[in-house]
């Protein structure tokens, strides 16, 4: 079975391209190389013991994604990371965000619109749901303005995909995920992000490896018992593992819905400065941090309901938030070293 991983050499779309590996598929890698590098492939051929095929294509040249399609006819799914991902870059170019996200969306869809059955897995958000009402967040939890030009692309993708549903044989689940963090426990793949990490683990990790000066805490002043945002921190491991479980679901025709949602997170809350104190735990680092301005863009807190997904999927995280630091530390030593 060929799989399409669009983003496959990124963060979450590496490991995912290694569970697939480890399952048996024959993968189909594309990613334009903007927020990652070439050596993500030997780090998943060592660990999976074969390498991906690979294109070289930013999607949103339409007339290349036409041509992959029509040279790879046999794609049985697809699983669609590529996008740009960061709250603050996307509210300060927001144009980029809605060409990257949406544009690519749209011409990845009407090429699979053509086959008699289309899987699709997408890579959705939890900021679809703004700054909810209630925690932990379910999936029917009211969609509410987003926060962001970043949440406003999965919120709009989302609606595309769901509309395409109803004239179309594309199938779908929406992985509706939380904070994606860690390595793989091999140490050979992991985040790495080009120029300054977006996200807080990336930058805590680089502060202790000496690569920054000094780790930012976006407002101490939120509603919340320490102040600081809370999130939900999930292994990017078991992040992966989701996907495959959810595109096996299409695959055998299991699915109720033309299109499903699915939250995936850890149903666990943890705030940035539990975050930075844990890590000083596991890496017996002391981090340089300060309290700063909030940052436009962020809610409060976020974490999962993760039911529907536990039991419809029979997936489960399996590692904490105190493993998935170690994996992400030991990466970060490795690439330094």
């Amino acid at each position: 079975m060929k799989i399409l991983v669009t983003g496959g050499l990124g963060f979450i779309g590496s490991h995912t391209v290694v569970e697939l590996q480890n399952k048996g598929y024959q993968v189909v890698v594309i990613d334009n190389l903007s927020n990652s590098t070439i050596k993500v492939l030997d780090g998943i051929e060592e660990i999976s013991g074969k390498k991906p095929d690979f294109f070289d294509i930013d999607l949103r040249d339409k007339s290349l994604v036409s041509n992959l399609f029509s040279q790879n006819l046999d794609i049985n799914g697809v699983i669609h990371f590529a996008a740009s991902k960061a709250v603050g870059e996307s509210v300060q170019n927001p144009l980029l965000y809605y060409e990257n996200n949406l544009n690519t969306l749209v011409y990845l869809l009407q090429n699979m619109q053509n086959k008699e059955r289309s899987n699709f897995i997408f890579s959705s958000s939890c900021t679809v749901y703004g700054q909810a009402e209630v925690m932990p967040i379910v999936e029917n939890a009211p969609v509410q303005v987003a926060m962001s030009p970043y949440g406003n692309t999965k919120q709009i993708g989302e609606e595309i995909i769901i509309d395409t549903s109803k004239v179309t044989n594309i199938n779908t689940i929406l992985l509706r995920y939380f904070n994606p963090i860690g390595a793989h426990p091999s140490a050979k793949i992991g985040e790495l992000p080009i120029g300054v990490p977006q996200n807080l683990v990336p930058f805590i990790t680089q502060t202790a490896a000496g690569i920054r000066e000094q780790l930012s805490v976006y407002g101490a002043d939120y509603p919340t018992a320490d102040g600081t945002c809370i999130r939900d921190y999930i292994h990017v491991v078991d992040l992966a593992k989701a996907h495959v479980v959810a595109l096996e679901r299409l695959m055998n025709e299991q699915n109720i819905d033309k299109v499903e949602i699915f939250n995936v997170g850890t149903g666990q809350g943890s705030s940035v400065l539990e975050v930075i104190k844990t890590f000083e735990e596991v890496s017996q680092t002391k981090l340089n941090y300060k309290i700063v301005a909030r940052r436009e863009g962020d809610v409060v807190e976020a974490y999962a309901n993760t039911d529907k997904v536990n039991t419809v999927l029979g997936w489960k995280a399996e590692s904490n938030l105190k493993q998935a630091l170690e994996s992400a530390w030991l990466w970060e030593q490795k690439i330094r070293s």
